[in-house]
């Protein structure tokens, strides 16, 4: 038997890494038309933080996908983005913006994917910080990857959270999957 965190392999029952119940799946949503925006509402409480994954297209391939948290447009949004595609890497940081960034050049064709985590969403003592780990692949050509972080200075509980296209006339388009977790 080889040690495993120096314990034996046959002492272990179950992942150490993964405790029953740690993410408990809120619910998801397959877009059946294109639509300009996409809004997860009713978000029970009693979590730690949330996440959400999601695979989406787009109507057009070069901007971001935004955020919002209860219906907030105003310039409460602070974000930081490293990204990278083998040959470019870049940073950019905005303040005062009207949104967050969830996943950025999001192409038409086939599916980018991000997950996103809204961390202490129901406290009333903290802004809310987020963190999106994003990427997608054009079939081999111009891929990204790249990390979101965030602020929302609000102590508001998170009720709602909205995507959209932040370039102007585009859609989320049909088949765009959206997966809520809670995290306890």
């Amino acid at each position: 038997m080889s040690p495993i965190l120096g314990i034996w392999a046959s002492q272990i029952s179950g992942h150490l890494w993964a405790p029953a119940g740690a993410y408990d799946a809120l619910g998801t949503l397959t877009l059946s038309a294109n639509a300009t925006s996409v809004t997860i509402s009713g978000i029970p409480t009693g979590y730690k933080h949330l996440q959400i994954r999601a695979n989406v297209l787009t109507s057009h391939p070069n901007n971001d996908l935004g955020v919002r948290f209860n219906d907030d447009s105003a310039g409460n949004y602070n974000t930081h983005t490293l990204y990278g595609s083998g040959s470019v890497a870049g940073s950019l940081a905005i303040s005062n913006s009207t949104f967050l960034g969830a996943a950025f050049s999001q192409p038409s064709d086939y599916p980018g994917s991000f997950v996103m985590d809204v961390l202490d969403y129901s406290s009333s003592n903290k802004f809310k910080t987020t963190r999106s780990l994003w990427g997608h692949d054009r079939n081999g050509g111009s891929g990204y990857v790249g990390l979101y972080s965030g602020a929302w200075r609000s102590t508001s509980t998170i009720t709602s959270i909205t995507f959209y296209n932040t370039f102007s006339g585009s859609t989320i388009n049909t088949n765009t999957q959206f997966a809520l977790y809670g995290v306890k």
